[in-house]
């Protein structure tokens, strides 16, 4: 038991009558649901960074919470708060973590430097993972903190910044093979403009792709199993970003041959930016083929930035997870908690609780999801809807425009009730 959190015994699983609030109400990772443990349909994951890194501070405020390994700029704070870190992950009994590079150790003064402590800790997490510690789920570089990276990574005019970046991904990807991620993300934090005054748009998206051929090339070399992941983002904190959503990222992959390498990893915050539903890009992204991993958390729907709140509403939930079971659940993914306390949440004690109530939300959903889907409760008025396509031949091979005009000859089509209400109505009787 680490200082930090001493006194905090392991979260159990209590029942829905519970009022222990460091005890789970819903998540019972046994509980078998469509013939597979909650656990393995959720596979939870902590977000290093969020909540170990960050230091509480907003545009406008510095930091608020003190850490004993703040600032964490030697090694051995580095290693104290992977011990914080571990002893979490234990409390918490979540079998997975995701990290950046910049988040487990403190960079060095040379690219080799900071390989070389990327290493160092890559060892010290395996001796906690031998230990019974959680898998990783992901890891990722951190191309966006660093002012080199302010005019982008793999995008930057500068080539010498493109070569950097190449090094650094390749560190961590060769980091993530050792500890056996189960996938590499890669977030363009800062791909894309503030200004097309002063950008080459097509040579930036040409260096982008360029880029991702390679890390999907590298990939192969070293035979690593796990899946390559692009995390769409809109307009934060650049003006543009190229990788704005699934959708987005698809034209994307297609225009440079990489749509059967690279899946999606989908956070709620960026759909929300974007102007979609959670929902909506999980479904863009299963249609498309590319569904692999999420990011759950939520934004304040009252501020226009990326508040990376814990989720708090079943309905959302079961919705998001009525995507993830349509597109036949995680297989390389997993649920990872992209999200932070509150600024004026300062204890040990809030850091738990915010991630027992984010993964009881996400259990809640996921109940939902499967009942709803077990019950033809969606699916049937949806077939039902469509069921006229089943009659007519018009999308195969061979038909055309005025073949099928000729057909409309005759034809009187009268709208019918496209039901949102009631739809509404039984999604609310399911959570």
């Amino acid at each position: 038991m680490t200082e930090f959190f001493k006194g905090i015994t392991p979260a159990k699983f209590e029942g829905a009558d519970s009022t222990n609030p460091l005890a789970f109400r819903h998540y019972n990772p046994d509980e078998m649901i469509m013939g597979k443990r909650m656990e393995d349909h959720l596979r939870f994951a902590v977000a290093y960074w969020h909540s170990f890194v960050w230091e509480g501070g907003d545009p406008f405020g510095g930091q608020t919470f003190e850490r004993p390994w703040f600032p964490a700029d030697t090694m051995d704070l580095a290693k104290q708060r992977a011990d914080a870190a571990f002893e979490m992950f234990r409390i918490l009994g979540v079998p997975y973590f995701c990290f950046h590079d910049h988040d487990v150790r403190p960079e060095g003064a040379t690219l080799a430097e900071s390989r070389d402590r990327l290493n160092q800790i890559a060892d010290y997490f395996e001796t906690k993972m031998a230990d019974g510690g959680p898998k990783l789920l992901w890891g990722t570089a951190n191309m966006f903190s660093n002012r080199r990276y302010m005019s982008g990574a793999s995008t930057n005019p500068d080539p010498d910044v493109f070569a950097y970046c190449a090094a650094t991904v390749k560190a961590c990807m060769d980091v993530t093979h050792r500890l056996n991620g189960e996938n590499y993300v890669l977030w363009g934090g800062r791909e894309g403009y503030e200004t097309l005054l002063n950008t080459d748009l097509d040579r930036e998206l040409q260096q982008m792709g360029r880029f991702l051929q390679m890390v999907v090339d590298y990939k192969h070399k070293i035979g690593f199993k796990g899946a390559i992941l692009i995390e769409p983002k809109p307009q934060e904190p650049t003006k543009h970003q190229y990788d704005y959503d699934v959708a987005t990222v698809y034209g994307f992959l297609k225009r440079f041959g990489l749509e059967d390498e690279v899946k999606v990893n989908v956070e709620q915050g960026h759909a929300i930016l974007a102007g979609h539903s959670f929902e909506h890009e999980l479904a863009m992204a299963r249609t498309l083929g590319l569904f692999g991993s999420i990011d759950m958390n939520r934004n304040d729907y009252q501020s226009g930035w990326d508040t990376d709140q814990f989720p708090n509403s079943t309905p959302e939930a079961a919705l998001a997870y009525y995507e993830v079971l349509k597109a036949g659940g995680f297989t390389t993914g997993g649920t990872n908690f992209d999200a932070k306390l509150r600024r004026q949440s300062l204890d040990a004690e809030d850091l738990i609780a915010a991630h027992i109530g984010g993964m009881d939300i996400c259990a809640r959903g996921l109940k939902a999801a499967a009942k709803m889907l077990e019950d033809d409760a969606l699916e049937g008025p949806r077939r039902a809807r469509y069921a006229g396509w089943e009659k007519v031949d018009y999308l195969d091979e061979g038909q055309t425009l005025d073949g099928i005009a000729a057909r409309a000859e005759g034809l009187d089509p009268q709208p019918v009730s496209g039901r949102q209400e009631k739809l509404e109505n039984i999604v609310n009787r399911y959570v």
